[in-house]
């Protein structure tokens, strides 16, 4: 079986541009993490179908540890939040999860911690996680479930997933389907809207875009964006500056965190022939919330969705316009 190394590959640049490391590392890093895992023996089934045939009671006391932010977050939202016992760096919302125990980050995990705390259930990512470090956690039989969302229909699956391992169904149940609704709601919405030409900006430095079937991809689909880059090699190519200049975007994406401008994007004002710049049509969305595969990244994708529909009113506007 193939693992898909889009999601791997998200976590790997995000967890670069928060620590400043330089971004060769990780891409190196990422074939590392999928290949090996690859070899990695599967008991998650068996795991999770032994855990959720304890009582809601037993369920609602396992000690956990959650080896991503998005899972972290979202045990806080069905009521879980306090059975974790340790979890992985940048894991920072809500802000009870910085109290949390770190054990690790997205390169590395430190394993004889881990089976120190010795935990009740680890909840790994599938293909967010260094392969060779869950491989050994499994020589210890720790028990390890895999979170795997790929697309953001699957957010509310793994809420429901999350509910049933800690016997929070109902609390989880509820929150998946309004989630469900919400995303609903915005793929009605923007379904039938003329196309945007979209420039995502991922990373700077090299110039890194998005493509596929990756994460920030599916947004930009749900928003009703035209990526110029859609059908590139990879899920997360480098561009040239060129190649971007050229595709004459009419809105620019650029995710920072915290929603900041940030001085290490690139200034696309200098280039006013491109129709985004021109008009000043260069969006911040925080990188904290879009890039987690969480339900709090729908309200961010709803913002996100909303000023590419301003855009694409001006442009409509001017084609209607008379000469």
């Amino acid at each position: 079986m193939t693992i898909p190394r889009s999601s791997a590959l998200l976590w790997l640049l995000i967890g670069t541009i928060m620590l400043g490391l330089p971004i060769s590392r990780s891409l190196a890093s990422s074939h590392s993490l999928v290949s090996t895992f690859e070899g990695a023996k599967e008991t998650t089934s068996a795991n999770f179908q032994e855990i959720v045939q304890l009582s809601k009671e037993n369920r609602q006391k396992l000690r956990i540890i959650a080896l991503a932010p998005h899972i972290v977050e979202s045990l806080f939202e069905i009521g879980a939040g306090q059975q974790l016992i340790a979890t992985t760096a940048h894991a920072d919302y809500p802000e009870a999860a910085k109290e949390i125990l770190q054990i690790g980050n997205y390169a590395r995990l430190q394993i004889e911690k881990i089976v120190q705390l010795q935990p009740d259930l680890v909840i790994a990512w599938k293909t967010g996680n260094p392969g060779d470090d869950l491989s050994r956690l499994q020589k210890y039989h720790t028990k390890i479930v895999y979170s795997n969302p790929r697309t953001l229909a699957q957010v509310a699956d793994e809420l429901r997933m999350l509910g049933r391992l800690t016997g929070r169904e109902e609390v989880a149940e509820k929150a998946a389907s309004q989630y469900q609704n919400k995303l609903a709601y915005i793929e009605s919405r923007y379904a039938n809207k003329m196309p945007v030409i979209t420039f995502y900006e991922l990373w700077s430095r090299p110039l890194r875009t998005v493509a596929h079937t990756a994460w920030p991809q599916q947004q930009l689909i749900l928003c009703g964006a035209q990526n110029p880059f859609v059908n590139a090699t990879d899920d997360y190519p480098s561009v040239g500056l060129e190649q971007v200049l050229v595709s004459l975007p009419q809105v620019i994406i650029q995710p920072t965190q915290h929603a900041a401008d940030s001085p290490d994007s690139i200034n696309w004002g200098q280039w006013q022939h491109i129709p985004a710049a021109k008009n000043q049509f260069i969006f911040h969305p925080n990188a904290d919330k879009v890039h987690r595969m969480t339900s709090r990244m729908l309200d961010e994708v709803a913002i996100m969705c909303e000023q590419i529909d301003v855009a694409r009113q001006f442009y409509q506007a001017d084609v209607l316009a008379p000469n």
